[in-house]
């Protein structure tokens, strides 16, 4: 199915809040860049979500002052990627705005954030990993596609 025809269908269903999970790659800014064009067709909402995904391993000598200064420098780092965005949502008359979470499951996480808040729509890239990659990494996309209770667009 062709872009355009993409459109076409969805032209058809009202995408008014939709959802762009976004960790930093060159795939969820492609992702962000087709939402933002979505969204100045259909007079749309976006928000940015990012999951920071923490150790869920812990020892007896675990001490969680690590994980929270360690989930500092994180957000510290990913907020300068988010501003880039919101930049470029401004000078296209967008309403955006972001979340940053803690995660422990990414997948679990998204979906759970969408359908809480009433997302009518995610769009999120995808690396496209097949076999042996794909088993051993998992796949963000392919969980959120399975498991989401709203439409999701996989950008390649």
């Amino acid at each position: 199915m062709s872009f355009n025809n993409i459109l076409a269908l969805l032209q058809t269903m009202l995408f008014k809040n939709i959802l762009v999970p976004f960790d930093l790659s060159n795939k969820s800014l492609h992702a962000f860049k087709i939402a933002l064009d979505m969204a100045k067709k259909y007079d749309s909402k976006i928000t940015i979500l990012t999951c920071i995904q923490v150790d869920t391993w812990h020892h007896k000598f675990y001490d969680s002052r690590a994980d929270a200064e360690l989930l500092k420098k994180q957000k510290k780092a990913i907020i300068p990627h988010i501003e880039k965005l919101e930049n470029l949502a401004n000078k296209s008359n967008i309403s955006m705005k972001s979340q940053i979470l803690r995660s422990i499951s990414i997948v679990k996480d998204i979906t759970t954030y969408a359908k809480s808040r009433k997302f009518d729509l995610i769009v999120m890239g995808s690396y496209g990993r097949t076999g042996i990659d794909k088993l051993i990494l998992g796949s963000v996309a392919n969980g959120v596609l399975q498991k989401s209770s709203c439409p999701v667009l996989i950008i390649k």
